[in-house]
């Protein structure tokens, strides 16, 4: 437990931990952080952390003494070994790198090879697992109570439920450094659900850009059936939040180098070697992502295209060699070997030659000088997580000012494509023409551009991207534990009844689907939503109360509404509060006057498709809003159904509208973008004080119904401290939509205590409501007692069956 004034504890998990061992002797190593790795950069972050790095050391060890002394020496680094050996192999090369990784990168599940029983993908699989297992054990044999837990990385996808099984108090975020691919891709790994389910029970994820987070969220949203918000994927209650940051660099080590004495004199080396021409620099690892054969055929391109610049521009390639042994990897080093070959034969002569390609890693000083020296930085990435490489290079051209040309599937291209030529790879012309730009580009735009990628590279560093997830797992980790203290009791009928009996102006506000419906048999034909029979009378007793107010706030249109309560003096809200209804029956169009429907047209298509297909679904079609239910369809096809609905969806008709899709448990819903139920019951409040002459102010509010976690404001709306605030402004909202007065709010219309508003969820373990119970039966019971509460001035010690006997006896017809 940590005392006062300590620094809190930070665990980094990662595959690989970020030291380079070498074996000096007899169980002795020398040890050295690994230069530019990625969490080395975190600076000023792991300062403010107790930091210690967990990981595999790069190396296996076997004898339990090595393992010993090894420790030892990378305890004084702040380093945990994880000591994969035999697992290692199937874990890091088969599943991690040989199956999870080419999904992540759009490249599709490599064929699995059968000619090795011991290598297949479930025995890939469990190797995998078996791992998290062993990272588990060394994080759990290390943890101390109010640790924070960052893991890393696609190799790490189960380590998060791993921890939160072990204790659901420890403080985890998970980080992905890699794309994150469409449904589509993603939905061919066999693994899919449980990869997802695991990373969902960390506090907050991460991704370097926004498509990545959108991509996943959507995926979880199609192959789990769970809700995807602005904030991240909410399941059971429960809400795993997502957040886009991009990692950046410490630009302070790449500024400085560049100043360095050694580094000086070998970028006047390099001036000197390249003397009269232009640099172009690649530096990538030689892997099938990173574009190197794109690259050389579009610098092909160009010195076909551009006689005059043959002898005056150069492109140098540093390709760092990755998993040689692996066939996929030496076909893309024959490939561009191949293609060197022919650019410096057709090109090149006995002085001069265009390309000069390196098969290894450089110095990072040498490194430095080399993109000081360069005038341009060619980078064109296949798919890439995020290439800090551009990052790099923009910190070291603080006085060349060079052109960074950089392809649109790199995941950088979000965060500095303002100040760079945007490319696609795959268009070798396009690279071409870029690279042509770049080496005529006047001074002044070349400053410019380089101005303000520099501004973004120094602000936005690895120590910020750090503190940032951080920060945002810290909120992340409080809200969810207010919810889970916030969880909602059992409600107090008795005290509720009582209380409503002695209120003088109640407010009711009631969900629609699942909370007044009846209860349908699978096996019926009629699907037609109808209130529940055994609230007819009941309803009727409500709304011919005087001292009470009866609202149905639903995301239904407003013909099923009035089909179901034409009868009752009752106000309604449909399509989500855009079409308001008074008790005489008035409806009230509240929808802006610019809202773009052209959407729905294209999207009942869709949905009439697939209800054609799925026996017993069926879709609702409102004036801003189509609702497609497969509740009573088979439960698996009904699902399957749903997720390639979504697909059709997204590619076609929404693409470019302004919508909300919901994934209900049974349904998929399309409306147009609009507030939540909080939002809208403050509208209808405003209408109802323009409409009817409130002479009491309300002083009791009863509020229950079967919501998604995105209109659970409603709950919260009707706290005390918030209603005055919240209610002036939706009637100033009101008044200037409707050209109704201006008036001020009597201060006499609400005069709502804590102890008598009762808020109530249906059946959900986590929720802002105050209370929780069962069922929609529960519901219907409740409402049976307060429409008799009036009845008896002894309600709190009168029967269930007896209060039962009074209301059928009062609302018989």
């Amino acid at each position: 437990m940590m005392s006062y004034g300590e620094r809190p504890r930070l665990l980094v998990v990662a595959n690989r931990l970020p030291v380079s061992s070498k074996k000096t002797g007899e169980n002795s190593w020398s040890m050295e952080m690994s230069p530019g790795g990625k969490f080395n950069l975190l600076g000023g972050v792991t300062d403010q952390y107790d930091t210690k790095w967990v990981g595999w050391p790069g190396f296996d060890v076997y004898n339990e003494v090595e393992k010993t002394a090894l420790s030892k020496s990378l305890a004084q680094m702040n380093c945990i070994p994880v000591f994969l050996n035999e697992v290692f192999d199937q874990y890091y090369n088969g599943y991690s790198n040989g199956i999870i990784w080419p999904i992540l990168h759009h490249m599709g599940l490599p064929i699995e090879c059968h000619h090795d029983e011991n290598k297949t993908f479930q025995t890939q699989y469990d190797a995998y697992k078996k791992a998290n297992r062993m990272f588990l054990d060394v994080v759990i044999e290390n943890y101390e109570e109010g640790d924070t837990i960052w893991c890393q990385d696609y190799h790490l996808m189960f380590l998060p439920q791993y921890l939160k099984e072990y204790n659901n108090k420890i403080k985890v975020g998970w980080f992905l450094h890699s794309p994150f691919p469409s449904s589509e891709v993603y939905k061919t790994l066999p693994s899919r659900s449980e990869l997802l389910r695991s990373v969902l029970r960390a506090d907050l994820l991460g991704f370097h850009t926004y498509d990545f987070a959108r991509h996943f969220v959507s995926t979880c949203t199609q192959i789990l059936g769970v809700e995807g918000t602005d904030e991240g994927v909410v399941d059971q209650g429960r809400l795993t939040r997502v957040v886009v940051l991009p990692m950046g660099i410490d630009p302070d080590r790449f500024i400085s180098t560049c100043k360095l004495p050694e580094v000086i004199q070998q970028m006047n080396e390099l001036k000197e070697k390249f003397f009269g021409k232009k640099v172009i620099l690649g530096v990538d690892r030689l892997d099938m992502i990173k574009g190197i054969p794109q690259k050389y055929l579009g610098f092909e391109k160009f010195l076909e295209e551009n006689p005059d610049w043959r002898n005056k521009v150069v492109l140098v390639q540093i390709a760092v060699p990755t998993r040689d042994a692996v066939p996929e990897y030496q076909k893309v080093r024959d490939q561009v070997h191949g293609l060197v070959g022919r650019i410096n034969g057709r090109f090149g002569s006995i002085s001069s030659l265009p390309v000069h390609h390196m098969d290894c890693s450089v110095p990072s000083n040498y490194l430095c000088a080399l993109y000081a020296t360069a005038d341009v930085l060619l980078v064109t990435s296949l798919r890439d997580g995020l290439n800090l490489v551009s990052h790099e290079f923009v910190a070291c051209q603080e006085s060349k000012k060079g052109v960074l040309i950089l392809s649109e599937f790199a995941g950088a291209g979000q965060s500095l494509g303002a100040g760079a030529i945007l490319v696609n790879p795959w268009n070798v012309t396009e690279v071409s023409s870029a690279i042509k730009e770049a080496l005529t580009m006047p001074a002044e735009e070349r400053e410019e551009r380089h101005r303000v990628n520099f501004q973004y590279v120094i602000t936005n560093s690895a120590e910020k991207w750090g503190g940032d997830f951080l920060s945002e797992l810290n909120d992340a980790f409080a809200e969810s534990e207010m919810k889970i203290r916030s969880t909602p009791h059992e409600l107090p009928q008795r005290d509720m009844i009582q209380r409503y009996s002695q209120s003088n102006h109640r407010l009711i506000i009631l969900g629609f689907c699942g909370t007044l419906t009846e209860p349908m048999n699978t096996q019926n034909e009629e699907l037609d939503l109808k209130l529940n029979p055994k609230l007819k009378g009941t309803l009727k007793a409500l709304c011919n109360d005087p001292k009470t107010t009866v609202v149905v706030l639903s995301r239904s249109g407003r013909n099923i509404l009035d089909k179901v309560f034409g009868e009752y003096k009752i106000w309604l809200a449909a399509e989500n509060g855009m079409l308001l209804r008074d008790p005489t029956g008035e409806w009230v169009t509240n929808m802006p006057e610019n809202m773009n429907l052209d959407w729905v047209n294209g999207v009942k298509n869709v949905f009439k498709y697939f209800t054609d297909r799925t026996p017993r679904s069926f879709f609702e079609a409102n004036e801003t809003s189509l609702v497609w239910n497969h509740e009573y369809a088979d439960v698996k096809f009904g699902k399957t159904q749903a997720r390639d609905m979504l697909q059709h969806l997204w590619a076609g008709p929404i693409s470019k509208a302004s919508v909300d899709v919901v994934r209900g448990n049974h349904s998929v819903e399309v409306h147009a973008m609009s507030e939540t139920k909080g939002a809208a019951i403050g509208r209808i409040l405003g209408e109802m004080m323009h409409k009817i002459s409130m002479t009491t102010p309300i002083d009791y509010v009863f509020c229950s119904g079967y919501l998604l976690e995105k209109d659970e404001d409603i709950y919260t709306f009707f706290e005390s401290e918030i209603v005055p605030s919240k209610l002036s402004h939706e009637t100033r909202s009101k008044s200037s939509s409707s050209n109704i007065m201006k008036n001020q709010i009597s201060p006499n219309v609400l005069d709502l205590k804590k102890e008598n508003y009762f808020s109530v969820a249906i059946g959900q373990t986590r929720s802002k409501a105050r209370y929780v119970i069962d069922s929609s039966q529960d519901v219907v019971d409740l409402l049976h007692k307060l429409a008799i509460a009036d009845t008896t001035t002894m309600a709190n010690t009168v029967s269930d069956s007896e209060l039962h006997q009074r209301l059928a006896m009062e609302t018989r017809i």
